[in-house]
């Protein structure tokens, strides 16, 4: 994979300036585009549907905001930060008939162009810039004087240029700063989508949920049991974060290290692998993102009946009431 740290990112960055960017969406990552891109210089629009609840949040932020339709119109390039599960709506109602011949068709997350639920017309150009971190740290950072490390691709490339205004695009919101690295739609979007699933949210929660109950079934107070499995879940994290697995084991004590290397691949082990290689070809073959769309569209009933399931569960009870009462044990906001 191709790492690009580019040596003058701000100046890279000015290849923005004069171009009408359209962010369209306010949410997890749009606020934070939105105002790193005005604070480099550029010229912001953000679109967003009449009645949205981010309307009024993104004008008190001092962002011009218009109806996505008209946030387009005249746009020379336009960020989809919108929901996976709404794009292809958008775009064909308010995007594609509106968007200049030649114009900049970017992303932060793969799915849509890589499932071939959303295809730009030949003439648009297509990029990815995604940003290994949620917005708050995005904005954050930027602000700090840094920035997130950023993935960037290229999907259609009729103007022979549209790497170039990728990593304009990055480096305007901080990701230049940090490093780039170089990937595609169809690769950021199963990685994305499989360590999501069976790693960092889903693995991990499961994992949470499992050990907590283990602790409890065996009579042990249901605190300690929160505080071993899930609060110092981010200690580790970040250890590993800093150092990496290897180096986490040289910060811990050595009857932490020895039980990580005899025991983890108990935990961890074939059948769990298995499950692995499983959701990893649901997520390449297009069938997860076929099953979330459908979700989607049917209103998201079993989502929210899982939801709402995990939400009873003990540990979040347990674990409100400690947080609570022990607000020094929470990191900084």
């Amino acid at each position: 994979m191709n790492i690009i740290r580019p040596p003058e990112p701000e100046q890279l960055a000015l290849r923005l300036r004069g171009l009408r960017i359209a962010v369209l969406g306010y949410g997890a990552q749009g606020h934070a585009h939105a105002q790193n891109l005005r604070d480099a210089g550029c010229d912001v629009v953000v679109g967003l549907r009449r009645g949205s609840p981010r309307w009024e949040p993104a004008c008190l932020d001092g962002l011009h905001v218009e109806e996505t339709a008209a946030a387009v119109s005249g746009s020379r390039v336009v960020m989809m930060l919108l929901p996976d599960e709404v794009q292809p709506e958008v775009y064909a109602r308010d995007v594609a008939p509106r968007l200049e011949a030649g114009a900049y068709l970017g992303f932060a997350h793969g799915l849509a162009i890589a499932f071939g639920k959303l295809v730009p017309g030949p003439r648009v150009n297509t990029f990815l810039v995604a940003p290994k971190g949620p917005g708050t740290l995005v904005r954050r950072r930027f602000v700090e004087g840094g920035g997130v490390p950023c993935l960037i691709g290229v999907g259609q490339d009729p103007a022979g240029d549209t790497r170039d205004v990728a990593v304009a695009y990055a480096c305007a919101i901080g990701g230049g700063r940090a490093g780039l690295l170089e990937t595609t739609f169809r690769d950021e979007a199963e990685t994305d989508l499989f360590g999501e699933q069976a790693v960092l949210c889903g693995g991990l929660s499961e994992l949470i949920r499992a050990g907590f109950e283990t602790l409890v079934e065996a009579g042990y107070a249901p605190e300690l049991a929160y505080l071993e499995c899930l609060h110092e879940c981010k200690q580790v994290a970040d250890l590993i974060q800093r150092h990496g697995i290897a180096g986490m084991r040289q910060h811990i004590s050595h009857t932490a290290c020895y039980g990580d290397l005899s025991r983890g691949r108990r935990v961890i082990g074939p059948a769990v692998r298995a499950a692995m290689r499983e959701i990893l070809a649901e997520v390449r073959s297009g069938a997860f993102a076929d099953e979330w769309l459908a979700e989607h569209a049917g209103g998201c009933e079993r989502m929210r009946a899982a939801a709402q399931r995990d939400a009873d569960h003990p540990i979040e009870q347990v674990g409100a009431r400690l947080r609570a009462e022990l607000p020094m044990m929470l990191p900084p906001a």
